[in-house]
This record gives structure tokens, C-alpha cells and sequence, in this order.
């Protein structure tokens, strides 16, 4: 089965998402698993040198209280997950092309997972700016690549165009929140579920029935 996952790595639920659909693989192991990341960009406007985190959440809740008010579910679902975030540590809301430049160049050389989930800690539990070409290539180094060939790599504009693309191919055929995970591109489940949603989609594709899920 394949799972592509439309995230992206500034989202929270995408964090969260993460987390419990590698639970609902975990116990499924006798489905055989290809999990694809997908770009979706939460802020596709962002300048490419991002924006002050005080200045971006005025804009977007207009105001840090009305922010924390936002994020006090977050907080508690991230809790549940065993994940804590240091909201309060982020210190830029960054453009995330390039982030999902070295996502998509990462599937490239075989398995994204660790940079994605670099990438995630690095912006939610450590305060790392991942808009900054420098510090993608760090963490890319820390996930087990080379960060001499990242940074090769982000130097030049190799996969920008097709992360734009692919953002918007998203948003055309009705994506409008993340994470969206599509299996076997039959069946889409929106959201950061819980683990048992996805239940019922591994049993169908165990039988050979996804089609008739994706039908009703």
C-alpha cells in the first residue's frame, strides 16, 4: 500500500499526524507499507526569508493570546502523543520550499522519514529556524545524509518548481488542510486521526476491497 502524506513541516497536527499514523502501521504489519511526503505549503506567500514569529501570529490570530488560545488543543493532543512542543521557542515563521526541497531529495535517495521527523523536531522542540539553507543541512547531516551534498543541492533551484507544483495540485483537487493522508490514491483521510480511524483502510486493502471503501 502506498500512503501519500500531504504535510507540511510547520504544521503542528502535521507533527501529530505522524506520530499516529506510524502507530496504525506499526500494527498492521502484515501490510506491506510505502509512506510518500507530499508538499503543502501552509503559508505558499511567505517570503522566501520568512517572518518575525510575533509578527507572523498577529497576522494570522491576530495576537499571541489569541494564539496560545489556538494552540491550548495542540498542546494537549501533542501531550497525548508524548510530544512536547516549545511553541514559545520558535523565533522565525519560515518560507518551507526549501524544507520540502530536501524532503523531496531525501525520498530521492531512498527514505524521507528521517529528515521529515528531523525536521519537525528542529522547528517545534528546538527553536531551529528551517528556513535558513544552513541549518536544513545540518539536520539533513543529523538524519543520516551527507550535508556537503545538501547543501549542493539547496544552492541550486533543483526541485522548487515541482514543490510549487505540487502544492497546487493539492489545493486543486481539494485538499485544503493538512495533514491529508490518500491511500493507494483511492481513499483520503483528512486530519490528524487516531489510529483506529485508519483500521478499517488497512483491513480493506488486506482483502483487495479499497475500491468499494473509496466507492461508499
Amino acid at each position: 500500500m502506498n500512503i501519500d502524506i500531504f504535510s507540511d513541516v510547520i504544521c503542528p497536527w502535521c507533527f501529530i499526524g505522524k506520530r499516529r499514523i506510524a502507530r496504525a502501521i506499526a500494527a498492521e504489519s502484515d501490510v506491506a507499507v510505502r509512506v510518500r511526503w507530499r508538499a503543502f505549503m501552509l503559508n505558499p506567500d511567505m517570503p522566501a526569508e520568512g517572518m518575525d514569529r510575533q509578527s507572523y501570529l498577529a497576522l494570522k490570530f491576530g495576537g499571541p493570546a489569541q494564539a496560545r488560545r489556538v494552540y491550548d488543543n495542540v498542546l494537549r493532543a501533542a501531550a497525548s502523543e508524548g510530544l512536547e512542543l516549545a511553541l514559545d521557542r520558535i523565533p522565525r515563521t519560515p518560507s518551507t520550499v526549501a524544507a520540502h526541497r530536501l524532503i523531496r531529495w531525501a525520498d530521492g535517495q531512498g527514505d524521507a522519514d528521517p529528515v521529515v521527523e528531523g525536521l519537525f523536531r528542529a522547528y517545534f522542540q528546538e527553536g531551529r529556524d528551517i528556513g535558513d539553507t544552513a541549518i536544513l543541512a545540518e539536520i539533513a547531516g543529523e538524519s543520516g545524509f551527507d550535508a556537503a551534498d545538501v547543501r549542493t543541492m539547496l544552492a541550486a533551484p533543483e526541485g522548487a518548481a515541482e514543490v510549487v507544483s505540487e502544492d497546487r495540485t493539492a489545493r486543486r483537487i481539494g485538499i485544503n488542510g493538512v495533514p491529508c493522508f490518500i491511500f493507494d490514491g483511492q481513499y483520503a483521510v483528512s486530519g490528524a486521526q487516531e489510529p483506529e480511524v485508519f483500521a478499517p483502510i488497512f483491513a480493506a486493502a488486506r482483502s483487495g476491497s479499497l475500491n468499494a471503501l473509496a466507492a461508499q
